[in-house]
């Protein structure tokens, strides 16, 4: 996810996804309290919350770097904020 408000990214997992990013809006997470309104510029379906674990991790490692940035922008044009 990234904020509106400050362009910051927040990369995580969860089943849901629509009520994630609600509590993020909502400020119900301490680390992205007050820095929303967030909108989803990238994600991916997995199998087992292992998988999304280990993927997650790997994103992570990618911040800030070219990577990361590829794979917001294949994206991003589809999940901007309305």
């Amino acid at each position: 996810m990234k904020s509106q408000k400050t362009g910051s990214f927040y990369i995580g997992n969860t089943k849901d996804i629509e009520r994630r990013i609600r509590q993020h809006n909502g400020n119900h997470t301490r680390s992205t309290r007050n820095k929303g309104p967030y909108f989803i510029v990238y994600k991916e379906e997995f199998s087992t919350k292992h998988e999304a674990a280990t993927r997650e991790k790997e994103i992570k490692s990618y911040k800030g770097n070219r990577v990361f940035k590829r794979l917001v922008n294949n994206m991003a044009p589809s999940s901007s904020p309305a």
